[in-house]
């Protein structure tokens, strides 16, 4: 399948799909940091710039399949005084519904957060949908939880709660996409009962947020694994964790080395992820604390990326001098990528079955 990707990030769709075998035939980011994430790691793809300029004759030898984006969200969200379609960030959802109508690909896989449901009471989510139909698709529509998805390769997702929006359309039938989104006991109407009456509904996240005095046997705390997440994260320190003195660190007074990695939190060490200036008078939590930051590897890993995805050459300057600033804005604005992967992974399942029954 190919598929043409906008407002591409640092491209979370190319890193969950190449499994799928599906090749990625543009991209569309104007950012420069995100541009040279996508330069550095895939040359071969032409970057587009403004998707709003990009033309079906673009891919004439190459036709798309699929086109997958996650038009700016900062309208739809409360950081962005929800303005919706009256922000011109929000107006380019409209844009994303013109270039399917341009390109006119058979899939469509569309993100945005939660809060685009209720803008503007819903109109807005409702005219966006409304413009898929006059272009003739059906569609479905889901809330999907990155701390929930599990695949092959995230068998215990990602360690962190992240809720978006996702529509899936079609190009003339809405039954795909609901294939997509919903499995098939879901939509046979003939489910058995998730529990017992009056029983009271319980969510556990896939990862499991210890308290800091507890360790595994060699007093280790347990930390962000690179693929396995086997362990949990800790990050916040109570108060019977011995934790680092601004005065006593090792690194540069914030829990870090002097290359920005972090150390490891033991039991019978100083170093801990919460740093502080003034101890409590009555020996319980410090005043003035704040819990560290995350790594920029850290924040890689809970979106589902390789180890220094981001650490990238930079406007001259080598990998190990990347701007962190960028690094951690480029990360926060991405998708996950066991989110993602799960939804290719349906999307290549049902178009499959599509192709089968053609040839039957």
């Amino acid at each position: 399948m190919n598929y043409l990707s906008i407002c591409s990030g640092i491209e979370a769709a190319s890193v969950a799909w190449h499994p799928l075998g599906w090749k990625c035939e543009g991209v569309s980011e104007i950012d420069p940091f995100r541009s040279a994430v996508l330069n550095y790691h895939y040359p071969n793809v032409k970057n587009f710039g403004d998707f709003t300029e990009i033309k079906k004759n673009d891919f004439r030898k190459r036709p798309i399949s699929l086109i997958v984006g996650g038009t700016p969200c900062a309208s739809f969200s409360i950081a962005g005084l929800r303005r919706g379609f009256e922000d011109d960030r929000g107006n380019l959802a409209l844009e994303f519904i013109k270039l399917v109508d341009r390109i006119n690909p058979q899939w469509v896989l569309w993100e945005n957060v939660p809060g685009v449901l209720s803008s503007n009471g819903g109109r807005d989510f409702a005219s966006f949908l409304g413009g898929l139909t006059e272009c003739g698709y059906g569609f479905a529509y889901r809330v999907l939880d990155a701390q929930y998805i599990r695949t092959q390769r995230y068998k215990r997702a990602v360690p962190q709660r992240r809720r978006r929006v996702f529509v899936v359309a079609y190009l003339g039938d809405w039954r795909n996409p609901a294939k997509v989104l919903f499995d098939g006991e879901a939509l046979s109407r003939n489910n058995p009962p998730g529990r017992k009456k009056e029983q009271k509904i319980t969510r556990k996240s896939t990862h499991r947020i210890v308290r800091s005095d507890q360790y595994v046997q060699d007093e280790v705390a347990s930390t962000i694994a690179a693929r396995d997440y086997k362990s949990a994260t800790d990050l916040i320190v109570e108060k019977k964790t011995i934790a680092l003195e601004a005065n006593q660190s090792r690194g540069n007074g914030y829990g870090y080395t002097e290359d920005g990695a972090s150390y490891t939190l033991t039991g019978s060490d100083v170093q801990s992820v919460l740093c502080f200036e003034q101890k409590s008078p009555d020996g319980g939590v410090p005043r003035n604390s704040i819990i560290r930051r995350l790594t920029p590897v850290e924040c890689e890993r809970l979106q589902g990326f390789p180890d220094n995805y981001t650490q990238i050459p930079y406007r001259g300057k080598p990998k190990e001098e990347c701007p962190i600033s960028k690094r951690y804005e480029a990360c926060g604005r991405s998708m996950a990528i066991n989110v993602m992967e799960w939804l290719g992974m349906r999307i290549d399942k049902v178009q499959k079955q599509i192709e089968k029954d053609e040839r039957n």
